[in-house]
């Protein structure tokens, strides 16, 4: 305990930054539209990765993903508080052969206020606005596309976004289990002013794999995840435009019937500090986990190796500290560079074995909306 609050000190000395590297410019919503009521638009989201794993550890393997991602959709705002829309996701590998996967998107958007409800493709990944150790940013490359229902609250004091996920339908007659995720994100501002700001943020996942179609012999899933903080932010002037500090409590739980994992409850301190200036920001991270697991979290934060050479390898404890650089610039309109280096040392390995280990990635992002005609609207 002591050395868990001499590191809380030490974070809040730094006066330190966003637990996460900020992800706005990798962010994609499309929404109703009074002004444009009645027109239909085509909507380009072209994405372009390179995240580049330099990992040597038995808990995630080192990889490299490059390619890119385009998705053209057809936008038609039907009403001043509703949107349908209908396109295609495509993801090309480089060094793949021809398309690496399509996926059809379909949704309808019905916005009033400050709330948005939303059936279809969702506004996944990072629009949900989770911690990596319960909701891996990498899905943005690796699970895109979301489907099912989500319901979404944003104005001065709150933002709230709540889902369901279904990952996996089946139909009789089945050989898989079904696959649910369920999910609330939430950050309720307790101070906005100029110079300072505070707010707590609230998180949680619940992820769900059974049904009752062929499969009765596998055991039914259910796994919990959940996230308590808080955020702060100091702004300043010069060269260092604000200062940040943002600390949580995970936790994770396992309400199967039948235990299939290593472990069934766990947690992990996951504290941040860091500084944003004009040439970007730079984020010290602190994980403490203890018997963590998480179905949808980044690998490398968990108790439970991913690797694939060594499946069944555990560690009980994982402790690690990480030094992130990121930097954001809009180049010209519409067009968005995300770049990230971040290095990290396993505290949980003997002194004189442990090693730096990295990652890189380099983010191009274009986006824009061409009207095609105009319609008459629903009023």
């Amino acid at each position: 305990m002591k050395r868990i609050l001499v590191f809380i000190v030490l974070f809040n000395i730094l006066n330190s930054s966003n637990a996460q590297i900020a992800t706005d410019s990798l962010e994609y919503r499309l929404r109703p539209d009074s002004l444009k009521a009645g027109e239909l638009h085509l909507s380009i989201n072209n994405f372009n990765f390179l995240r580049n794993l330099e990992y040597f550890n038995k808990i995630q393997d080192g990889y490299t993903l490059f390619g890119a991602q385009l998705e053209p959709q057809l936008v038609y705002y039907a009403h001043p508080r509703l949107a349908i829309t209908a396109g295609v996701h495509m993801r090309k590998d480089f060094g793949g052969h021809g398309i690496y996967r399509t996926l059809p998107l379909f949704s309808v958007k019905y916005q009033h206020g400050n709330t948005t409800l939303i059936n279809g493709v969702l506004e996944g990944n990072v629009n949900h606005r989770m911690l990596e150790p319960i909701f891996d940013f990498e899905k943005t490359i690796t699970d895109p596309v979301e489907y099912g229902t989500q319901f979404i609250v944003k104005n001065k004091s709150l933002f709230l976004d709540a889902f369901i996920n279904w990952k996996r339908m089946i139909y009789k007659p089945s050989p898989v289990q079904e696959q649910i995720l369920g999910g609330l994100s939430a950050d309720l501002k307790l101070i906005k002013k100029e110079k300072i700001g505070l707010s707590i943020p609230l998180q949680l996942t619940v992820f769900h794999q059974g049904g009752q179609i062929d499969v009765t012999s596998e055991p039914l899933q259910t796994l919990a995840n959940s996230a308590l903080g808080f955020k702060l932010k100091a702004a300043t002037s010069g060269f260092i435009n604000s200062f940040r500090t943002e600390n949580y409590l995970i936790t994770f739980n396992d309400f199967s019937f039948t235990y299939v994992h290593p472990y069934t409850a766990g947690y992990g301190l996951y504290l941040n500090a860091g500084a944003d200036t004009k040439y970007g920001s730079l984020i010290g991270t602190y994980w403490n986990g203890r018997t963590f697991i998480s179905p949808n979290g980044m690998p490398l934060y968990q108790s439970v190796s991913q690797h694939i050479g060594n499946t069944g390898y555990t560690e009980d404890k994982r402790r690690l500290i990480m030094l992130r650089y990121s930097y954001q610039k809009q180049l010209i309109p519409n067009l968005y560079l995300d770049f990230r280096l971040e290095p990290f040392i396993d505290l949980g390995r003997p002194v004189g074995s442990r090693k730096i280990e990295f990652s890189n990635s380099s983010y191009l992002v274009y986006r824009h909306s061409f009207r095609l005609l105009k319609v008459k609207a629903d009023r």
